[in-house]
């Protein structure tokens, strides 16, 4: 009888920026691990994400539920940069310049 190779690669790729993501697409692990965490299946995963294929959702679940600890510490460490960075955006004059304009014709648009 052969013998079956049982190892199996993530379809995962780091990006420029650190951020891993699924191979061949944009889709971050993060999104993916979030809607999982949320409860949702691979097949609505995938539904969410038609860029990525069925094969590769459950390869980066299986990889998540291996390393654990080590995606649950890269996901704090993404979760910090990007409230670092809303505040960053956020705290610049033209951010809240455009939002005061949003929220008066809001007010403008429900007045009438």
């Amino acid at each position: 009888m052969d013998h079956t190779d049982f190892t199996y690669t993530a379809p995962l790729e780091y990006g420029t920026d650190g951020t891993i993501r699924i191979h061949g697409s944009r889709v971050t692990l993060d999104s993916i691990i979030h809607a999982f965490q949320q409860g949702a299946t691979a097949e609505q995963i995938q539904d969410s994400f038609p860029s990525v294929n069925l094969q590769a959702v459950y390869g980066a679940i299986a990889y998540y539920l291996e390393q654990r600890e080590k995606i649950d510490a890269y996901l704090r460490v993404q979760e910090q940069a990007a409230h670092s960075l809303r505040q960053d955006v956020e705290s610049r004059p033209e951010v809240s310049t455009f939002r005061e304009r949003i929220r008066a014709r809001r007010t403008q648009k429900q007045s009438h």
